[in-house]
């Protein structure tokens, strides 16, 4: 039996407090043709986020010196996820608000050769505690996106992804500071699949959201433009490439 191997890649500034806890939780063993690695992209952290990641079970950590941003965070974690030879990539947040318990469930869609990219889509799921003007900042996001694709999302900021091989390995982003828009815009420009997926949602307890209000606008839409302007190649796209079999004791998973 041919295993595909999943790398569950967590970018991390500064998380000591709520990283343990969300590697911890990865499910590992959820279908005998899937293996499960960890990867820890540290963006500069200051305080025990490394030690404590490699307590709860990190496979791999990759540390920047100094803090880079959380797009640069993601490129290097799709980069590196293919360079450890990750059939699949999904991107977790590392302050809790995400459940990794939900991960099989986002990798479902590809896996049943449904989908090339995930996300999980806070607004289909439950959201606990999200403050109005993130809503409102979430809405209006996340309805330019599928103004510019020609394709309605609901969840266009989602920090849960996940990526075919291919899709990592074509995946642009074009900032540091965040990637949540233009790399959902790069990839569907090029033909990819996306599918978002159901998630439950809880407000961060602890640690600081980085993502101010002010510099958030003044960085993402001046990207939002510039992707757009990019003239991209569309991609032929192997929409079979991570397909499972259904096993006995297996089929609720793959259904």
């Amino acid at each position: 039996m041919n295993k595909q191997k999943v790398i569950v890649f967590m970018p991390a500034h500064n998380e000591e407090e709520s990283i343990g806890s969300v590697i911890s939780r990865v499910p590992r063993s959820f279908h005998p043709a899937v293996d499960v690695e960890v990867l820890v992209i540290n963006d500069g952290s200051t305080d025990s986020t490394v030690e404590v990641a490699e307590r709860a079970g990190a496979d791999h950590i990759v540390t920047f010196k100094d803090n880079r941003g959380l797009g640069a965070a993601v490129r290097e974690g799709l980069k590196s996820s293919v360079e450890l030879g990750g059939d699949i990539g999904v991107m977790i947040d590392a302050d809790g608000e995400y459940p990794p318990e939900q991960i099989p469930d986002l990798l479902q869609p590809i896996f049943r050769s449904e989908a090339d990219y995930t996300m999980g889509s806070r607004f289909l799921g439950t959201i606990n505690g999200m403050k109005i003007h993130r809503r409102l900042g979430n809405y209006c996001f996340t309805a330019l996106q599928s103004l510019l694709l020609g394709k309605w999302i609901y969840d266009g900021q989602s920090g849960m992804r996940a990526f075919s091989r291919q899709a990592m390995e074509s995946a642009e982003i074009i900032h540091d500071y965040n990637y949540a828009q233009v790399l959902t815009l790069n990839l569907v420009r090029k033909g990819f699949r996306v599918k978002e997926v159901p998630i439950l949602y809880h407000v961060r307890t602890t640690g600081r959201s980085f993502i101010k209000f002010k510099s958030y606008m003044s960085s993402v839409l001046p990207a939002i433009i510039k992707e757009m302007r990019r003239p991209v190649k569309k991609v032929y796209v192997e929409e079979q490439a991570h397909e499972l079999h259904v096993e006995e004791g297996t089929e609720s998973f793959i259904k």
